[in-house]
C-alpha cells in the first residue's frame, strides 16, 4: 500500500486506543470520533473490540469507523495509508509502554504523522526523533507548551470583554464536559449566534479548537494568564456573541488545580456543571467519594463571581429512562434547566442562555429553530445539531441554599 499525496482536505487519522475505547481512559479517542474539524478519523485500533462500529461502542449509531486488531489489521482493510496515527488514549500514567513504543515506529515507518495527546514528548525521544527525520515525517505533542518568552501573565484586560464568557465545569475527569463545550458551540453557532471555544486540554486541541492551550502542561505561574490570553485573542479576533470555555477536572478534585485556574483566568459570566450521576467515586482514584451536584455549586459559586446556570449530564451507566427521571429530579431540586447533549441535544442549555443573557436572546435566528427542529429525526452524529427549542417564561433560576 502507497500513501498518496493529499490536498487542503482534512487529513485522515487512525486511532490507537488498546482496551480502552469506550472507557473513561479513551475519552480522546471517543471525542475525535464525535467530532474534529481537523482529522477524518478512518479507524480505531482497539484488539478488544476488532469487527465492530466505534460509533456503536460509544452507545450512539453507528459512524462507519470501523475499530481494527492493531496497525496491521488496519492497514490490510484500508484503501490506503491514513496521514496520522494518534494516540488517542489519556491515562493518568503519562508514560508508554514497550509494545506502544513500536507500534509508533511502525507507524513512522509507514509516513505516518505522530499525534501525541501525553505529558511524555515524542519529539524529545531520541529514537523518535530520528526515526522521524529518517521517514520524512512530523511529531506533533499537543501537550507541549509554548517557550516562556512566548507565555503570559495575568493583566487584568479580561475585564475589557464584554460579551458573555460561559465556562462548562464538571463534578470530575472524563466527565463530558469537551462534548458539552464541543456540542453547545456547534449549536450555538448553527441558530445564528457566533460562539467561539476556548480549549483548556489536549483533546479539543486535537479536534481543531482554533484558541487554548492545554492547561496542565503549564508552569503553575502562567495558567492563569494563559487563560486570559485566549479568551482575549478570541474576543479580539472573532467579535464574538458568546465564548465558551471548557472545562478541567473540577474544582473540588484534590488532585488537580485547572478548574481554578479556568474560573480566574477567565472571569466567567456564567457556569455550566457537568455531572455523571451514576458515577460513585472519582475516575483513577476508587478511594475518592463523588461530589454532590449540590456541594459543587455552593463551592464554585463562593470562589467565583459567576453563577450556575445549567446543568448538563452524562448517562454513564444510566438508562433512558433513569436519565430522564435525573433530568426531572434535578429541575426540580436546582430550579436549573438540565439535560444530556448527547441524548437530547443542546435545547435547554440554548434556552438557559438565552434567560439569562437577553442579548443571546434577541440574536437567535429563529428560522433555524425550526430547521433544527425538522432535521433532529435525521441526526445520526450527537454533535451535529440541537432538538428543537422549547421556549419558556423568562425567569431567574435561583440555586437553593445548600449552607
Amino acid at each position: 500500500m502507497e500513501k498518496k499525496h493529499k490536498d487542503n482536505r482534512k487529513k485522515t487519522a487512525i486511532v490507537y486506543c488498546e482496551n480502552q475505547f469506550g472507557l473513561v481512559d479513551g475519552k480522546t479517542a471517543a471525542a475525535l470520533v464525535r467530532h474534529s474539524e481537523i482529522y477524518t478519523i478512518v479507524g480505531v485500533m482497539d484488539s478488544s473490540l476488532a469487527g465492530k462500529d466505534a460509533g456503536g461502542e460509544l452507545g450512539e449509531e453507528k459512524c462507519g469507523i470501523p475499530i481494527f486488531a492493531n496497525l496491521d489489521d488496519a492497514l490490510s482493510k484500508l484503501s490506503e495509508i491514513p496521514d496520522c496515527y494518534i494516540y488517542g488514549k489519556a491515562p493518568l500514567d503519562t508514560f508508554i509502554s514497550i509494545k506502544e513504543r513500536f507500534l509508533i515506529l511502525e507507524a513512522m515507518g509507514k509516513g505516518m504523522d505522530i499525534i501525541n495527546g501525553l505529558h511524555q514528548f515524542f519529539s524529545e525521544d531520541p529514537e523518535f526523533v530520528q526515526m522521524a527525520a529518517q521517514s520524512n515525517i512530523q511529531i506533533k505533542d499537543i501537550r507541549k507548551p509554548p517557550q516562556l518568552k512566548e507565555m503570559h501573565v495575568y493583566t487584568g484586560q479580561i475585564s475589557k470583554v464584554n460579551v458573555p464568557v460561559i465556562a462548562v465545569l464538571g463534578t470530575d475527569c472524563a466527565c463530558g464536559k469537551m462534548t458539552t463545550a464541543v456540542a453547545l458551540n456547534k449549536a450555538l453557532n448553527n441558530l445564528g449566534i457566533k460562539s467561539v471555544l476556548i480549549a483548556t486540554g489536549q483533546t479539543s486541541l486535537m479536534q481543531g479548537a482554533m484558541y487554548g492551550v492545554s492547561t496542565d502542561a503549564l508552569i503553575s505561574q502562567f495558567m492563569i494568564g494563559e487563560i486570559e490570553h485566549s479568551v482575549i485573542q478570541a474576543f479580539e479576533n472573532e467579535t464574538p456573541d458568546i465564548i465558551l470555555v471548557e472545562g478541567q477536572s473540577a474544582v473540588s478534585h484534590p488532585a488537580f488545580m485547572s478548574s481554578l485556574g479556568i474560573l480566574k483566568g477567565s472571569m466567567p459570566d456564567g457556569i455550566i456543571l457537568q455531572h455523571p450521576p451514576a458515577r460513585t467515586f472519582r475516575c483513577d482514584f476508587p478511594h475518592l467519594a463523588m461530589p454532590t451536584v449540590a456541594s459543587e455549586i455552593e463551592l464554585i459559586e463562593a470562589i467565583s463571581q459567576a453563577r450556575v446556570v445549567a446543568i448538563a449530564l452524562s448517562h454513564e451507566n444510566l438508562t433512558d429512562e433513569e436519565t430522564l427521571k435525573v433530568i426531572a429530579d434535578y429541575e426540580k431540586d436546582f430550579q436549573l434547566l438540565t439535560t444530556d447533549v448527547l441524548r437530547h441535544g443542546c435545547q435547554k442549555l440554548v434556552q438557559a442562555l438565552s434567560q439569562n443573557f437577553p442579548r443571546l436572546n434577541q440574536k437567535l435566528n429563529r428560522e433555524n429553530f425550526i430547521f433544527f427542529s425538522e432535521r433532529q429525526s435525521h441526526r445520526h452524529n450527537p454533535l451535529e445539531g440541537i432538538n428543537e427549542i422549547v421556549h419558556a417564561k423568562n425567569r431567574n433560576f435561583p440555586v437553593p441554599n445548600t449552607g
